[in-house]
């Protein structure tokens, strides 16, 4: 078992190809390969001692889940499952997509939602992400010092951005990671 777990939750697929390519530029020596968080349980991501999580925000902020509409179960499901969680002595660093053009109300929502249920685990939540690039009118993902509480992807509209902007959080996160 490699030192980072990486889970993601999606409803089209492009969170997990996001998740691919993290664990693509960290390499196999520190990252397990991704998997879909409708697929484990809360053991399996207390058995790292850092993890990546990943999601989407669907509809009018949203988590993916059947309530969402989705054709699976995902985040919404498993977020029981991290109210009764203790992450004391992990690091977590998260990671969401949104469309800042058609849903700038709620924009990355998911994403905030994520983060405070992280939060409440007692995890140390690493790899926030500044918010200048983007234009949005509001998010949950913005944090009280002007960042957001991970990476942001914009996948319909800076789709072009992913690269650089995948590179530099995960440099970003390895050194507040320690590896």
């Amino acid at each position: 078992m490699a030192e980072i777990g990486i889970f993601f939750g999606t409803d089209t697929g492009t969170t997990r190809k996001i998740a691919k390519q993290i664990h693509q530029q960290l390499g196999a020596e520190l990252s397990d390969k991704p998997l879909n968080i409708n697929r484990v349980d809360i053991d399996t991501l207390s058995s790292y001692k850092m993890l990546i999580l990943g999601t989407p925000t669907l509809g009018e902020g949203q988590l993916p889940g059947l309530a969402a509409d989705c054709q699976t179960e995902s985040w919404d499901e498993f977020m029981p499952q991290l109210d009764v969680a203790d992450f004391a002595g992990i690091k977590v660093a998260l990671y969401g997509l949104g469309d800042q053009v058609n849903y700038a109300g709620e924009f990355v929502d998911g994403l905030g939602e994520l983060y405070d249920a992280i939060l409440e685990t007692g995890a140390d939540v690493v790899g926030e992400w500044p918010a200048e690039g983007y234009e949005f009118d509001d998010s949950s993902a913005l944090l009280e010092n002007g960042k957001f509480a991970g990476l942001v992807l914009d996948n319909d509209n800076q789709s072009e951005l992913h690269p650089e902007r995948i590179s530099g959080w995960l440099e970003q996160i390895k050194a507040e990671f320690g590896v």
